[in-house]
């Protein structure tokens, strides 16, 4: 399986690409749907091996602008684990599979009672619990961040992020003034994978999952975006009604266990969450609302503002840049996302991140880069976090 990158530059090599995927399984991973693609826009996308000459003769051919961003993606999936000897423990510097992670939860509870409490929000699916940590030094009337990761299966190194920031929580609190102050003024909700069937079944059948399992009526085709599932904008604009699609936004705005659960959660605490921020990946991007109209936010000029800073802080450490703005004009427009539905509960300071890369590995990235990845974001929601604190409404 090979991934290409193309660059059309004209409505005429825009038709080609439609006309591509429409002939054969073609699986986009930028943007994320056929029908997003304009015009001088990098558009990254995954053939089977056996389509993968076809392609590129095409490619060619039409004469449009193209690299193979990844020549062989199974051996590039395979390195990903960089260290060969892969035990069973749960490591902040690996991907753990959803047991271990599972598993970790408890651990870190039990482990730091006085910080850390495990709650059950709800079922997948397929019955499993989905997991809630709460974060914070116990306390009257405290305001809440909610975070959560694993909203697309295959986008490995979101769960590894919140991983990370509840053990540098746990690690740092009482060292570092900034975290101790931001535990012991606010709370943490942290959702360490949203999707957890999806995730599941990228750890055993198809690392390129990207939707929950669910079936869908009257289809034979599994699966629903969960990040195209909520009540903002539903299914109007960058996502679609058709159940084989990678956008397919469910039978009704949460139609899925899974959204419901945190849609739930934040709805019932509503008076306390102050910010919501989901993790993504991949292509170094801060948004927040709206994606899925191009209208700006009454709170435009903040929002901008606090994202300019923390990409900032974000760059800091290894030169790592990011892009920020709007969802819908900062990439393209997409309706049912969890930052804009959490944006119009209130939550005013409501950002996605798309961590790295910029395409080279994709949701392939490598286990190296789970570090040098975590440090950075964690500069960015820290001086988010403490913002929040600083101004809170």
């Amino acid at each position: 399986q090979k991934v290409f990158r193309v660059i059309p530059q004209n409505d005429e090599q825009v038709e080609i690409i439609n006309s591509l995927a429409s002939n054969i399984q073609v699986d986009f991973w930028q943007p994320d749907s056929v029908t997003l693609v304009r015009p001088k826009m990098q558009v990254d996308f995954r053939v089977d091996a056996s389509d993968a000459f076809e392609v590129e003769d095409l490619l060619k051919e039409s004469g449009m602008e193209y690299r193979v961003l990844i020549d062989n993606l199974q051996a590039a999936l395979d390195a990903q684990f960089d260290s060969k000897a892969r035990g069973t423990a749960h490591s902040y510097v690996k991907y753990n599979n959803w047991e271990t992670i599972a598993a970790w939860t408890a651990d870190i509870a039990a482990q730091n009672p006085n910080l850390v409490s495990r709650s059950v929000i709800g079922e997948t699916y397929e019955g499993r619990p989905i997991y809630l940590l709460k974060m914070g030094k116990r306390g009257a009337n405290k305001k809440a961040i909610f975070m959560d990761c694993g909203f697309h299966a295959r986008e490995w190194i979101s769960p590894a992020f919140c991983q990370w920031f509840v053990k540098e929580a746990v690690e740092t609190y009482g060292k570092d003034t900034v975290m101790t102050t931001l535990l012991n003024n606010l709370d943490f909700y942290v959702l360490p994978v949203v999707n957890i069937d999806g995730y599941v079944y990228t750890w055993t059948t198809n690392r390129m999952w990207r939707k929950t399992r669910s079936k869908n009526a009257g289809s034979s085709c599994i699966g629903t975006d969960p990040n195209r599932n909520f009540n903002a904008g539903w299914c109007t604009i960058g996502a679609s009604k058709n159940p084989c699609d990678a956008t397919y936004c469910g039978s009704a705005p949460e139609s899925e266990k899974e959204t419901k659960a945190l849609a739930d959660f934040i709805r019932q605490h509503l008076s306390t969450i102050k910010a919501y921020l989901t993790i993504h990946s991949y292509s170094q991007l801060l948004l927040f609302p709206y994606s899925y109209t191009y209208k700006l936010p009454s709170d435009y000029e903040e929002l901008n503002a606090i994202a300019h800073e923390a990409s900032k802080k974000l760059k800091s450490l290894y030169n790592t840049k990011y892009t920020y703005g709007p969802g819908a004009e900062t990439i393209y427009p997409a309706a049912g996302g969890s930052d804009d539905w959490a944006y119009n509960q209130g939550i005013k300071y409501s950002f996605t991140f798309e961590l790295r890369d910029t395409g080279r590995y994709g949701f392939a990235l490598p286990e190296s880069q789970i570090k040098p990845t975590c440090e950075e974001t964690l500069l960015a929601v820290k001086y988010i976090a403490n913002y929040v604190l600083e101004h809170l409404y």
